[in-house]
């Protein structure tokens, strides 16, 4: 028999001061990539006394906790990035940052706080759902490439594969309690470039005696920026952005060397490939136009997190039964952030959602995520945690 959406509802609101705790002792104590052992300890104490089998990765701070549930059935995963960012905090919050240069200022606090008390709801639940549940904490999702490693030991090869997977991601500019999603591409692939230019340096009184990369290296910026314009279609976009331009050391030298460094994002595997061959053709052809040398590098990040089309359908379902279907949105377009829940989502069928979190009593819009200032109302986690076991309730109360 179906479990009640009221009861899940009840039993997130009870649950919800101990997560709001384990939030703020979690954002008071920031770390930061693969690492995590402060938090990963936090995790550990929550979950003790229920009934699961952790198992630890050798490689991160992750770990997936099994629920074996009351009867055979299918398999989902659940999943909570833990780490912060390098960054300082502004925020004035009574539980700031302990730790300079470190914030959660993306929300993982929350999200590892939410799934913590959604696992103890889902052990109170087990005897009324099938199968099993991976609730999996994950460490070094801010550029680590977190999942990839577990992936690659093998960490989630344990036991039973996923059929589905899931995860929330907060919105400090969504209404709180509001739920936000899309079929298809949800967030960007990720990508890091950078272009060397080598010319000849001398005195700043006599250019024509040098071969100067900096005029070089602004006309590059200019022409990816035409690129992105003239070649790549609108509706499959790309943004490729010169986040940093270094050359020179003072006011009468010209640097014999320049370094630009920039970020790639797109949502389609095609769009990314344009954008790469743009990227080691444009700079180099410049660069032998005015006599300089271009070496270019392509780091190639995260995928593109594309939602699964049935399980999209699913998620809105459960989510409209949960908050109500007004307090649902369907994205129209995906946004240009990356996240490493896509290697999940390359793998098995799944999706994820965006939570409103947003604070009360704002006149302008909310420091968003990533900001110095970025702060979160904790009542939405009380949605959070329903919604982590409203989606497995429903998931697992279907046939296998």
């Amino acid at each position: 028999m179906p479990i009640p959406v009221d009861e899940i509802r009840d039993r997130a609101k009870r649950l919800a001061p101990d997560a709001v705790a384990l939030r703020r002792e979690i954002h008071a104590h920031p770390e930061l990539g693969l690492e995590l052992p402060e938090t990963k300890t936090r995790v550990l104490r929550a979950l003790d006394g229920l009934p699961l089998e952790i198992r630890e990765s050798t490689n991160t701070s992750s770990l997936v906790a099994t629920l074996e549930c009351g009867a055979p059935g299918p398999t989902l995963l659940l999943r909570a990035d833990m780490d912060a960012l390098p960054m300082p905090e502004d925020t004035g919050l009574d539980f700031c940052s302990t730790v300079p240069g470190r914030m959660h200022a993306c929300g993982h606090d929350a999200h590892t706080a939410m799934l913590a008390a959604g696992a103890r709801m889902l052990c109170e639940m087990r005897e009324s759902l099938r199968g099993r549940i991976h609730l999996f904490f994950q460490a070094g999702e801010e550029g680590f490439h977190g999942a990839r490693y577990v992936l690659e030991e093998g960490l989630l090869d344990g036991g039973a594969q996923p059929d589905a997977v899931f995860a929330i991601h907060i919105d400090p500019r969504l209404r709180c309690g509001q739920v936000a999603t899309r079929p298809g591409p949800i967030l960007a692939s990720a990508d890091v470039w950078s272009v060397e230019l080598v010319g000849r340096g001398g005195h700043a009184s006599m250019p024509h005696d040098t071969l100067d990369p900096v005029p070089v290296a602004c006309e590059i910026v200019s022409a990816l920026q035409t690129f992105v314009t003239r070649r790549i279609d609108v509706f499959d976009p790309v943004v490729l952005t010169t986040t940093k331009i270094e050359a020179g050391t003072t006011n009468n030298v010209i640097p014999e060397s320049a370094t630009l460094l920039g970020t790639l994002r797109s949502t389609s595997a095609r769009a990314q490939a344009l954008a790469h061959e743009a990227l080691e053709r444009i700079p180099v052809q410049i660069a032998a136009a005015h006599e300089l040398e271009a070496r270019v590098s392509i780091d190639v990040g995260y995928p593109v997190t594309v939602n699964d089309a049935e399980f999209f359908s699913f998620t809105r379902s459960v989510a409209g039964e949960l908050v109500g279907p007004g307090q649902v949105r369907e994205m129209p377009a995906p946004l240009m952030g990356a996240e490493d829940f896509s290697y999940l989502l390359e793998r098995w069928p799944g999706a994820m959602v965006f939570l409103g979190v947003r604070p009360d009593g704002l006149d302008g819009p909310p420091p968003p995520c990533h900001s110095n200032r970025m702060v979160l109302n904790e009542l939405g986690m009380e949605t959070g945690i329903a919604l982590h076991a409203a989606i497995a309730a429903r998931y697992l109360e279907a046939p296998a």
